[in-house]
């Protein structure tokens, strides 16, 4: 039973390279006591098999980690989370027991025939005293030891040890874990387990706690006591977790790189394939995970994960650069921002580097190899993702999705030069009939329009290509024809743009487009050789006609901090709309923050809508509930609210005259999204 966080975070990690020991953390273990060298592995029931799993359950997964190649990947622990107890957690004896439903003959059958499959057994329990209706099982008043003892004479490998008892018995998170690390290691076993310490107190989304009672001051003493410990809240509720809550836990995680090394790590919680995030989104998860040296610990069904879940989760090459014996945690280097660069530092004096798109449509990004702490003119890229090897100048390139990251492997170049360093870009719409495409704005094209396509190419490494070429392939029906001529070559340091007219037919059905790319290009010694890259598009249902309740229209997408957007209810479907009292029967309710797009064809003239907090908010408490709301059209701002609290609504009405692509846009107002349920009440488009 964890709570999570509904907020983002702004702050974000330093950007040094070199890593220094932590100024105010404990000393960390020595070599002879290290217990997980490098980032531990495995797998958690919570997110995938909820607080009701069984026996059964648990061994079917067991069996699926070893038949599906994760075992064999290194994901060897088999972790238990909060529900394997009893409803009454200990007997008259005071010794923990399990559901004697789900668990007839106890752990012990479990353990066993997990370590028969060569995987390792971890366990859960809490921080503090048992409190009922609080949490579901605690190890405080006095059973610490008894507890330790418990788990080690199980064989158990792992313990995950929570802190919501421990919050709500106000205890002091470094005095507690401390004690009970001192159990662990004195079990009467002599047993080594792994201590996972997993506060993931944060406020103010869990409320207004002192710092030192927070997930974000584990650091401090966590290091000399545990193997790993939370940096932030959950990064998701079950079956619903969100790519920005995925960053929002890397930043946090990022703040105190100092405290990860061989043995000790921090830990932004667990890999989420396959449970909100597309594929895409969760490879870029993978990616940050791995250059922070974070435990990778699988949140879903290993039984239902699909092949491309389990290709991203056992890809050699960025498994190597999570596994990296100096266990060194990336670092950005350079601003933070939409686009950024993170670096980690690699035993053999090479560099793991991130290229990391946050935004909404697809870039090529770049970095300087200098710029991380690499010397010489030649260098050796490795793309962990694709496998492909080539050599460098000192640029380092890719081209990189909306909401994904390149992962690439550096080394100082030797020998005769290589395969020259080509990043052929992904295709971008440019222009709709005419009119230049918001910078960073996702296409939206509808029936009938036609669009300007550009692949962007550029050789950034020692050698020339010749004859550069590219083919750009949409959806059947539609017509491309390409739109100028392509350069006899591209020379080291060069760049050109290959374009394309892109004309969709009138009568395209709504949904989404993928336009590919297949470049080519000569090298002198290597042939002919060719990249593949592709992009998505929106084809954008028919717009509104007349007065248009506009909730009832179909959005092209619809984003909420928490949950998904509810039509004409309050977010999460629990209530009608209401704002100071007023019971609204139409619009659309949202957390923050959250985005609403609606194509309506330069076919509207006005919209009209009141917006304000829901009196929901007034049920939870009197912190939050502070929303900022903006309306957007073709990226321009229509209307922009400022701060509105619980005691604020605003009756707008805007110009929607040319208007192609509206969004309706909800901020936190800087404070985060703890109680921001946000209207869009008797939304109207006149058209």
């Amino acid at each position: 039973m964890k709570r999570r966080v509904l907020t983002g975070l702004l702050c974000l990690a330093t950007g040094l390279l070199t890593v220094p020991a932590p100024a105010t953390a404990a000393p960390a273990p020595t070599r002879q006591e290290v217990l997980s060298p490098t980032p531990y592995q495995g797998w958690n029931t919570y997110f995938g098999l909820g607080g009701d799993f069984s026996e059964q359950s648990v061994r079917e997964v067991a069996d699926a980690m070893v038949e599906r190649g994760l075992a064999k990947a290194g994901y060897d622990i088999v972790w238990l989370d909060g529900g394997w107890q009893d409803p009454q957690p200990r007997t008259a004896a005071g010794d923990l027991q399990a559901d004697r439903t789900r668990f007839p003959a106890g752990l012990q059958p479990l353990v066993d025939y997990i370590h028969g499959k060569g995987l390792k057994a971890g366990i859960y329990t809490d921080a503090g005293p048992y409190i009922p209706g609080k949490c579901g099982l605690g190890s405080g008043g006095g059973y610490y030891q008894r507890d330790a003892d418990q788990f080690a004479a199980w064989k158990f490998d792992a313990v995950k040890v929570d802190f919501l008892c421990g919050i709500a018995a106000n205890l002091d998170p470094k005095t507690v874990y401390t004690e009970f690390a001192q159990a662990l290691r004195d079990n009467a076993s002599g047993r080594p387990i792994i201590f996972n310490l997993c506060n993931p107190v944060t406020s103010p989304d869990w409320g207004d706690y002192p710092e030192e009672q927070q997930s974000t001051y584990s650091w401090s003493y966590a290091p000399g006591i545990a193997q790993s410990w939370r940096t932030y809240t959950d990064v998701g509720f079950v079956g619903d977790i969100k790519f920005k809550d995925v960053l929002r836990n890397y930043d946090a995680n990022a703040r105190h790189p100092e405290a990860t090394g061989p043995g000790h790590y921090n830990d932004p919680d667990y890999l989420a394939p396959q449970l909100g995030m597309s594929d895409e989104e969760f490879r870029t998860q993978m990616t940050l995970w791995a250059a922070a040296a974070a435990p990778l610990v699988v949140g879903s069904d290993i039984r239902k994960l699909s092949q491309t879940s389990v290709d991203i989760l056992t890809n050699r090459d960025v498994l190597a650069i999570n596994q990296d014996r100096a266990a060194v945690q990336a670092v950005r280097v350079g601003p933070a921002g939409t686009t950024e660069t993170w670096v980690k530092r690699l035993a053999d004096g090479g560099r793991a580097v991130v290229l990391l798109n946050r935004g909404d449509s697809p870039r090529t990004l770049t970095a300087q190899a200098t710029a991380t702490g690499l010397t010489g003119s030649r260098f050796t890229v490795k793309n962990a993702w694709t496998g492909q090897v080539t050599e460098s100048a000192g640029t380092l390139s890719a081209a990189v999705p909306a909401h994904g990251a390149a992962l690439l492997r550096v080394t100082p170049a030797r020998g005769v030069p290589g395969v020259p360093h080509v990043t052929a870009g992904i295709p971008q719409v440019t222009q709709v009939n005419g009119a230049t495409l918001p910078a960073g704005a996702a296409p939206v094209l509808a029936g009938g329009d036609q669009a300007r396509v550009e692949v962007a190419v550029r050789n950034d490494g020692l050698l020339p290509v010749l004859q550069p070429k590219a083919q750009l392939a949409g959806p059947a029906g539609w017509t491309v024809r390409a739109a100028g001529q392509a350069p006899v070559l591209i020379a080291p340091g060069g760049s050109t743009v290959l374009a394309f007219t892109v004309t969709v037919p009138a009568g395209a059905a709504p949904g989404d487009g993928t336009l590919t790319a297949t470049t080519s290009y000569d090298v002198l010694g290597h042939g002919r050789l060719r990249q593949t890259t592709a992009s998505a598009v929106v084809v954008a249902p028919a717009p509104p006609t007349g007065s248009v309740v506009l909730s009832h229209h179909t959005w092209i997408s619809a984003t909420s901090g928490w949950m998904s957007p509810t039509v004409d209810l309050s977010v999460g479907g629990w209530s009608p709309i209401s704002m100071l009292g007023t019971v609204y029967p139409t619009g659309i309710g949202v957390a923050s923050p959250s985005t609403i797009r609606y194509y309506v064809g330069a076919k509207c003239s006005g919209l009209a809508t009141t917006i304000g907090l829901d009196d929901a908010v007034r049920n939870v408490g009197p912190e939050g509930a502070t929303s900022t709301f903006q309306v957007i059209g073709d990226g321009r701002t229509l209307y922009d609210s400022g701060l509105l609290t619980r005691d604020d609504t605003r009756q707008i009405t805007i110009d929607l005259t040319g208007v192609r692509v509206l969004d309706l846009v909800v901020g936190d107002g800087g404070d985060g999204g703890y109680n921001d349920r946000a209207n869009w009440a008797g939304l109207t488009a006149t058209c």
